[in-house]
C-alpha cells in the first residue's frame, strides 16, 4: 500500500510541470475567457459584470454574421476543393510509376514551410490585379485577369486558392494512407479488369475514409481559425467579404477593445467547432472503413 502510494507521488512530481502548465496557461485562460464574456471588459478598467448581454448583442450584430457567412463559405466550398485537390495530388503521388515521385513530394510539401507573413505576401504579389504573375500569363493568352483579393466575386476564392497550394499537410496525410493500402487489393481489380476509376472507387475511397474525415475535420478547423492570410492582405475588405469570423473576434478584441464581446465570440465559435464536429461524426460512417 505504501509503495503503491509513493509510485503515485512520483509519477505526480514527474508530470507537475504539464500540470502546472496546463493549469496555467490552458484552464485559467478558458475559464477567464468565459467570466469576461460574461462583462464588459476593455481590458484596462475592471469588469462589469453583465450576465449575457454580450451573447444577445451578437445576435443582433449584422457584421457578426457576415462574417459567420464568410468562414461557412470557406468551409463549404474551400474545404471541399481543398479535400479533393489534395486527394487526387496524393494519388498521383502514391503511385510507383512516376518517376522521381521524391522530389515532387517535397516540391509539394515546400509551401508548408513558408511562414504566413512570407506566404500573404507572396500570393499579394502573384494576385496583383495590374501586375500580378498570374494576370501578366493570362493576359498573354489574351484572358482578362480578375481583380483576385480586390474582387467582391473573387476575393474568397483567392483565398481558397492560396490554401490549396499550402495543402501539402493533407498531402503527407493522405499519402500516409494511401501506402497501408494493401497491393494486393489493387491487382485483385486488375485481374478482373478493373480500370484506375474501379481502384479509386471501390478500393482506395472506401479503405481511406478514416483519413479522408481526419483531414476534413482539420480543414474545417483550420479555416475557423484562419486570421493571419485576411489580416495581412485584406484587412477584411473589399466591403467585408474576407472579414472572417477569427479576425472579426481580433478587430472586436485589440482594435475595438471589446474584450467581453470577443470572448463571447470564441466561445460561441467554440460550440460551432464542435457542433460542427460532432454532425459530421454522427451523420456519416466515414470514420468506419466499408
Amino acid at each position: 500500500m505504501k509503495q503503491s502510494k509513493r509510485d503515485i507521488i512520483n509519477g505526480l512530481l514527474f508530470i507537475s510541470p504539464w500540470i502546472i502548465g496546463f493549469l496555467l496557461f490552458t484552464l485559467y485562460p478558458i475559464l477567464s475567457s468565459f467570466y469576461y464574456s460574461l462583462t464588459d471588459y476593455n481590458a484596462i478598467s475592471t469588469p462589469n459584470f453583465i450576465g449575457l448581454q454580450n451573447y444577445v448583442q451578437l445576435f443582433k450584430d449584422d457584421l457578426f454574421y457576415t462574417s459567420l457567412y464568410n468562414t461557412l463559405y470557406m468551409i463549404v466550398i474551400g474545404v471541399t476543393l481543398i479535400i479533393l485537390t489534395t486527394l487526387i495530388i496524393a494519388i498521383a503521388l502514391n503511385d510507383k510509376r512516376l518517376k522521381n515521385v521524391s522530389f515532387f513530394r517535397v516540391i509539394f510539401f515546400i509551401p508548408t514551410l513558408v511562414p504566413t507573413v512570407i506566404l500573404s505576401i507572396l500570393w499579394i504579389w502573384l494576385l496583383q490585379p495590374d501586375s500580378g504573375l498570374v494576370n501578366t500569363v493570362l493576359n498573354f493568352f489574351h484572358i482578362p485577369g480578375p481583380g483576385w483579393f480586390a474582387s467582391l466575386t473573387w476575393s474568397k476564392p483567392s483565398f481558397i486558392l492560396m490554401f490549396i497550394w499550402a495543402g501539402g499537410n493533407y498531402i503527407i496525410i493522405f499519402l500516409a494512407g494511401l501506402q497501408d493500402i494493401p497491393e494486393t487489393l489493387y491487382e485483385a481489380v486488375e485481374i478482373d479488369g478493373g480500370t484506375i476509376w474501379h481502384k479509386i472507387w471501390y478500393i482506395t475511397i472506401p479503405l481511406l475514409k478514416p483519413v479522408i474525415l481526419f483531414n476534413v475535420i482539420t480543414a474545417v478547423l483550420n479555416i475557423f481559425q484562419s486570421f493571419a492570410e485576411s489580416f495581412i492582405i485584406t484587412q477584411g475588405g473589399p466591403n467585408n467579404t474576407t472579414n472572417f469570423y477569427a479576425l472579426y473576434l481580433y478587430q472586436n478584441a485589440f482594435l475595438y477593445h471589446h474584450m467581453g464581446y470577443a470572448s463571447a465570440m470564441a466561445w460561441i465559435m467554440l460550440i460551432i467547432t464542435l457542433g460542427l464536429t460532432l454532425l459530421l461524426l454522427k451523420t456519416s460512417n466515414w470514420g468506419k472503413v466499408a
